[in-house]
């Protein structure tokens, strides 16, 4: 049997750089959603799990400390297998990428040293969340202000005061804390 002409030239022509494209869309879409079920599995056994006993540990805090930081790990999962498709994809059409790459390398450096701040309350704050400075819900002074705090961020705590002021307070700016919440030590 022979396959007349005009549909062998489909078929070529759908099994070059569309079928690439669409494999590499497919297979984005499916590693991203099979790491997002796992981090949610993974960090939903950490929520549950007693590690570090003790009356200072709340169950609350600790399942909100793991909201967080499951949100950041998500996040960076999927930037990662976006940033990589997109790269495929644009091999596919032909580009070359090693200056793309490069350039990118230098946006990179511009960037970082324009968003230091940003690079630092955002450490600031998972160190802060990992050390279990403070909490929502706990009373702290912090910089010039005492009051209870609303939210805790990665990059921004929310703290309202004994007046009903609300204050933004980004992370990288806290030098010292003092929390009135956490439990005397029994020593």
């Amino acid at each position: 049997m022979k396959i007349p002409q005009n549909l062998r030239d489909l078929l070529e022509a759908f099994t070059g750089a569309p079928l690439n494209i669409t494999v590499v869309l497919g297979l984005a879409l499916a590693i991203s959603r099979l790491g997002q079920r796992w981090i949610t599995r993974f960090m939903n056994r950490i929520a549950s799990a007693d590690l570090i006993p003790g009356p200072k540990r709340s169950g609350v805090r600790q399942k909100e400390r793991v909201k967080t930081t499951s949100t950041v790990l998500k996040s960076t999962l999927n930037g990662v297998i976006w940033l990589i498709a997109i790269f495929m994809i644009l091999a596919e059409f032909g580009l070359n990428l090693g200056p793309l790459i490069a350039s990118a390398g230098v946006i990179g450096v511009a960037l970082g040293l324009g968003a230091q701040t940003l690079v630092r309350d955002i450490l600031s704050g998972i160190f802060m969340l990992v050390e279990d400075q403070y909490g929502v819900g706990d009373k702290i002074d912090v910089l010039d202000i005492q009051g209870v705090v609303e939210t805790v961020g990665l990059r921004i705590t929310t703290v309202r005061d004994g007046k009903g002021t609300i204050w933004y307070l980004r992370n990288g700016e806290i030098l010292k804390v003092g929390n009135k919440s956490q439990p005397k030590s029994k020593r």
